[in-house]
C-alpha cells in the first residue's frame, strides 16, 4: 500500500507476514519501486518488480519448501492494485524487463481495499480488465473506506464474475482504510 507515493511496509507488509507466518504460511514482502509519476500502464516499474518477486519466490519455491502452484498475491490499497495488475499482466514485457521462463502468474490474489479499479463511470480501467486467466481471487473492503471506496471493489468484483474468475468478496460496514 501506500497510494503509489510510499510503500506502507509494517502494517500492510512485515505485520501481515508475521500473522501469515503465524498460522503455517510463508509470506515474502516485495519492496517494490513507487513511480515517480503515474503507475501501470504510464510507468512499468512497479509491475516488474511484482513480476521478479513472483518469478524469484517461483525459483526459490523447493528451497524454501513452498509448492511452487500455491503462490499467490496479496496487496493493500495501491498494493492491491499492483496485485491486480500482476494478475492481468503476468507476462508484459517491459524495457526493464529481460525474458524468463519462470512464471510470474499468480496462483490466487488477495486484494484488500484495492485502489483504482473502477473509472469514474462505474467501470473497471482497461489496463486491468479480467479475463478468465485471472488466479481466484478474495476480495475485502470496509464500506466506511474514505480512500478507497466500496463501489470500486464491488465494480472490481463484478467484472471477475463476468469474466468466469472465481471471486469471493467480503465487505464489512466499518473498518476505514489501513486496517492491514
Amino acid at each position: 500500500g501506500g497510494g503509489y507515493q510510499r510503500l506502507e511496509m509494517d502494517l500492510e507488509g512485515t505485520e501481515v507476514c508475521q500473522w501469515l507466518n503465524s498460522i503455517g504460511m510463508t509470506c515474502v514482502v516485495v519492496k517494490y519501486r513507487v513511480p515517480e509519476t503515474g503507475h501501470y500502464p504510464e510507468n512499468t516499474e512497479d509491475l516488474e518488480d511484482a513480476q521478479q518477486a513472483m518469478r524469484l519466490t517461483r525459483s526459490h519455491a523447493k528451497e524454501w519448501g513452498i509448492d511452487p502452484k500455491r503462490i499467490g498475491v496479496i496487496g493493500f490499497s495501491a498494493g492491491a492494485h499492483l496485485a491486480v495488475v500482476l494478475s492481468t499482466h503476468p507476462d508484459f514485457q517491459g524495457k526493464n524487463v529481460q525474458a524468463s521462463t519462470v512464471d510470474a502468474r499468480p496462483n490466487f490474489q488477495m486484494v484488500i481495499y484495492p485502489g483504482y479499479t473502477s473509472l469514474p463511470d462505474g467501470t473497471v480501467p482497461p489496463s486491468i480488465g479480467p479475463t478468465a486467466e485471472v488466479p481466484p481471487t478474495f476480495l475485502v473492503q470496509a464500506e466506511n473506506d474514505y480512500a478507497a471506496k466500496v463501489e470500486s471493489s464491488v465494480v472490481y468484483f463484478m467484472a471477475l464474475k463476468n469474466a468466469k474468475v472465481p471471486a469471493e468478496m467480503h465487505i464489512y460496514a466499518e473498518g476505514g482504510h489501513g486496517f492491514g
